[in-house]
């Protein structure tokens, strides 16, 4: 709770302990934003993200949530308004874990689980933060999508089908949020580098989808954040119920 001053917006950002979710809270935080690192488990992860964070001259603390738990997301919203202030921008990038099967494999449990918990994750921490955004006036929602929610990959039908569920409750909230001053957009990156869904993939693979993306490779967290961090601005502001695509040219809509 300590090191973390006044001035800057208030950003708490899910799953940050490592992958995309690291790479946007240092990224947001070297644009002067106070930044919450949530973890469920990776204490030592978290920790090392709220110190390198501290080492460039940003401001950091570590907050630990299960995002599927109803009470821990509010007493984790509430720690963070007691610490530092309302919280102004929401990145819900955590990962949800899922089966990686066929639909000839996958059962209803490891299918239906995968949507229910991804569902509930999203809710939870919207419903605990858009209170104090709508008493501010102010708000930015950034939700992790993939570009698996539109072009299916065998082996991905339960990520891909949570993910395309939560593209569309977005555009909803964004919808109804909209009058409060309060935007609301996604980010859908494809193959990500040091992350769970690309480790998944061998040699091969991997190199079959740098030749099929233009850009002639696959995309690293840090590409992923800045797209993330431009919504979480101010040059988004008239900006809502969108998603961009971070793929290199792997899909082009």
């Amino acid at each position: 709770m300590t090191n973390i001053q006044q001035g800057g917006r208030v950003a708490l950002i899910t799953g940050a302990s490592r992958g995309i979710g690291a790479a946007v809270a240092r990224l947001l935080a070297s644009r002067g934003m106070r930044v919450v690192v949530n973890y469920r488990s990776s204490r030592d992860e978290a920790d090392d993200v709220v110190a390198l964070i501290r080492s460039a001259g940003g401001q950091a603390m570590a907050m630990q949530a299960d995002v599927r738990d109803g009470s821990a997301v509010l007493g984790m919203v509430e720690q963070v308004q007691a610490a530092i202030g309302e919280v102004e921008v929401l990145v819900h990038s955590a990962l949800i874990p899922y089966a990686i099967k066929s639909f000839d494999e996958i059962s209803w449990d490891e299918l239906g689980g995968k949507l229910e918990q991804e569902m509930r994750a999203a809710f939870l921490i919207t419903k605990a933060v858009v209170p104090g955004m709508t008493t501010r006036g102010y708000g930015r929602i950034i939700y992790l999508d993939t570009v698996l929610s539109r072009r299916p990959r065998e082996g991905m039908i339960a990520l891909g089908t949570s993910k395309a569920a939560l593209s569309q409750f977005a555009r909803f909230v964004a919808q109804e949020l909209g009058p409060r001053g309060i935007t609301v957009n996604l980010v859908a990156p494809g193959p990500v580098d040091e992350t769970i869904s690309t480790n998944a993939f061998d040699q091969e693979q991997k190199q079959r989808q740098v030749a099929q993306t233009a850009l002639g490779r696959i995309a690293s967290p840090d590409d992923v954040a800045r797209a993330v961090a431009f919504y979480a601005g101010d040059d988004s502001g008239f900006i809502t119920g969108t998603t961009t695509p971070v793929n290199g040219g792997l899909a082009m809509d």
